[in-house]
């Protein structure tokens, strides 16, 4: 059986990953590598945990000896790349930790395929998930495609630029078989509250204030979860080595619009009266290097793979609203801790 491994697995993309290759493909044994920080939930994968192609192991990216003794037991023909720190507020928080994750964790992973694939190239690959955060910011016009010259303006998207260019790197210097991906902005379920909309959602049901940076005018390229999953398979499968890819979802939403659009689909499905949630909108300070806007230039997967967006921003809302009111248990317990004292102390002092 093909052994692929599955960097952060356990986390929101990385388990919508893991479950499309576990019951798409049984002929591939697929490891799950997560260090099960407060992001990454094997409840998330509870509906293929005992699939005799899905093997589980906690470990961390950042802990070169454990990698490499890792990748010399169980020796895998691919790596698919998703473990990282990708919250942009705890980056302007705690950027050393976003550096050992993102760049050094990544650079530990290429070291040890290198060092299993020493003999042979072939029928390997390494799979680099990344952001559009790396490409800066765009006025009000313009796409970034996957020529954009990289300008990241966080912590965050810093450590992410970094990774890209260390796996192209090792693509010239060594002929590593490489690939990388770029997405949007991702929405859908099983992801942790602290992002957009999850938060929000979480907020507008405990009538909690709904925290908007600024005006709200930020715009963001919204992609489905699933429809990112099918991008990365389509990817994952093409053998284009060296390639980069960008993936959208060509649903571009000023936040303050995607903000009272969800408290409308939230009124209707609370029976609340309309514009009730909408009252819980509280104006925050701006967080720094914030951007503008991104937005995605998907042609060149479409073109070249025949793959685009299977839904269309308001129907993958309303679906993703209907999970997170299905699965209260599941949101109240990732919404305990350390989670509540991170988002006061977030948010606590930034009323105007």
């Amino acid at each position: 059986m093909k052994k692929i491994l599955v960097t952060g697995g356990a986390g929101f993309i990385g388990s919508h990953l893991v479950r499309l290759l576990v019951n798409k493909y049984p002929n591939y044994s697929i490891f799950n590598l997560d260090k099960l920080t407060y992001a990454g939930n094997l409840e998330n994968l509870s509906d293929v945990e005992n699939q005799p192609n899905y093997t589980f192991i906690k470990g961390d990216i950042v802990n070169a000896e454990f990698i490499d003794q890792f990748f010399k037991e169980y020796k895998f023909d691919a790596v698919i790349h998703l473990a990282a720190e990708s919250h942009v507020d705890r980056s302007i928080s705690n950027p050393i930790e976003f550096v050992q994750t993102n760049v050094l964790g990544t650079v530990n992973l290429l070291n040890s395929s290198k060092s299993i694939w020493s003999e042979s190239y072939q029928d390997k690959l390494f799979y680099h998930v990344s952001t559009d955060e790396v490409y800066g910011s765009l006025g009000e016009d313009g796409l970034f495609t996957e020529d954009s010259k990289y300008d990241p303006h966080s912590p965050y998207s810093a450590s992410k630029a970094s990774s890209d260019h260390f796996v192209r790197a090792y693509y010239d210097t060594y002929g590593m078989p490489v690939i990388i991906s770029n997405c949007s902005n991702n929405y859908g379920s099983f992801q942790f509250p602290e992002k957009l909309i999850p938060l929000f959602i979480n907020n507008i049901v405990n009538n909690k204030p709904l925290p908007v940076y600024g005006k709200g005018e930020n715009i963001r390229d919204w992609l489905w979860v699933e429809d990112h999953a099918r991008a990365i398979d389509v990817i994952f499968h093409s053998n284009k080595l060296g390639e980069t890819y960008n993936i959208g979802g060509h649903n571009e939403w000023k936040n303050i619009d995607l903000i009272k659009l969800m408290c409308s689909i939230m009124d209707k499905k609370l029976m609340r009266d309309e514009g009730e949630s909408q009252k819980l909108i509280s104006f925050v300070k701006d967080r720094a290097g914030h951007d503008m806007r991104y937005a995605i230039d998907s042609s060149k997967l479409k073109k070249e793979l025949e793959w685009e967006p299977s839904l269309q921003f308001e129907e993958g809302l309303e679906k993703t609203i209907d999970w997170y009111l299905s699965n209260e248990k599941w949101l109240k317990t990732v919404t305990s801790g350390d989670y509540r004292n991170y988002y006061e102390s977030q948010y606590s002092n930034r009323q105007i």
